[in-house]
């Protein structure tokens, strides 16, 4: 209101207007904050393509400036209808392909898609049932923008499931067959009647459970993997189907890698240290060699652990329009 009444109306709407739309293109939330307190129609302020404020937000995935201007704004109803220039409304310019720079954030193609559906399907949430069917000058709706946008995005994130799903599936497999041929023929042979010769021995016990749990663990990602490779892929399914395999699947295969290593150090100290004796004496051998044996799958871990993080947070992680520092404007489920 002080620069209102020292510069005149005119001028400060000037002044204001080219400061808000490139905050909110730039991201600035701060600068939108301050603005919108100090003047609040501010808001409805539209460039030459007659996009406002949360318009641009939306365009550049802009969530910490949208919450703000939805927090502070009393005029979310006309924010949510206005249409620019090419007679888009808030959900055409949600299904537009996002700025290179922000999809350059996202690690995968795949991730990237996610993020996009999220984005779409959260800004559906908030608009009122009838724009989720309105057309611009093209003559199409929301979805069908979305559609159009991703294309291209849809293909790299096939590409990117398929080769991760192939090459975990070979690894997997490997896995399945080396337990399953250490299950029929168990260390130290069989006695004459059938009995494993190291029945009895504490790391005998330790061998059977680690390896069937290996075995099972593997099989299972397997049919993740498969269920990958033999997916529609549709635009939807990048939201929750294919990153819950995805996840499924890495958590199967580091399971059974560690299931397989536990079986192979309890196999080694019992044929090399425990064959004489039925209860297990020599714990500083037998925590070395577990320890050498977790050794690999530290490194599968720490290989592959970034990836898990970010499809189980991606997918499970809080919404877009959460809970943020100056008040609460949506929440997931709500």
């Amino acid at each position: 209101m002080k620069i209102t009444r020292a510069l005149g109306y005119e001028k400060a709407s000037s002044i204001l207007k080219k400061s808000l739309l490139l905050a909110a293109e730039s991201g600035v939330h701060e600068v939108v904050e301050e603005i919108i307190k100090s003047f609040p129609d501010a808001v409805l302020y539209s460039d030459q393509e007659q996009q406002n404020a949360f318009h641009l937000a939306v365009i550049n995935r802009h969530k910490w400036v949208i919450n703000l201007i939805f927090e502070m704004s009393g005029h979310k109803h006309l924010l949510l209808m206005s249409q620019d220039k090419s007679e888009n409304n808030i959900l055409h310019l949600a299904g537009k392909l996002a700025p290179l720079y922000q999809l350059n954030r996202i690690p995968g193609a795949a991730l990237k898609m996610q993020r996009e559906l999220q984005w779409f399907k959260e800004v559906e949430k908030i608009v009122p049932p009838g724009i989720k069917e309105d057309k611009n000058s093209q003559g199409k709706t929301p979805a069908m923008v979305f559609v159009d946008e991703h294309q291209g995005l849809v293909k790299k994130g096939e590409k990117w499931m398929k080769d991760a799903a192939t090459s975990c599936s070979i690894v997997t497999v490997l896995i399945a067959t080396v337990v399953f041929a250490a299950a029929i023929t168990v260390p130290g042979g069989t006695a004459t009647d059938g009995t494993p010769i190291f029945y009895g021995f504490p790391a005998f016990t330790i061998f059977a459970m680690a390896d069937a749990v290996s075995l099972f663990s593997s099989i299972a990602a397997v049919f993740m993997f498969m269920s990958i490779l033999t997916a529609r892929y549709a635009e939807t399914d990048f939201l929750f189907a294919l990153p819950k395999r995805l996840i499924l699947g890495l958590f199967m295969l580091f399971l059974s890698v560690t299931g397989m290593m536990v079986a192979f150090g309890a196999t080694v100290y019992m044929v090399n240290f425990d064959y004489k004796h039925k209860e297990i004496r020599k714990g500083g051998v037998f925590c070395l060699v577990m320890g050498l044996a977790f050794l690999p799958v530290s490194v599968f871990a720490f290989s592959q652990f970034a990836v898990l993080v970010d499809l189980t947070f991606s997918t499970y992680g809080p919404s877009i329009f959460r809970k943020q520092r100056t008040g609460v404007f949506y929440k997931k489920g709500e």
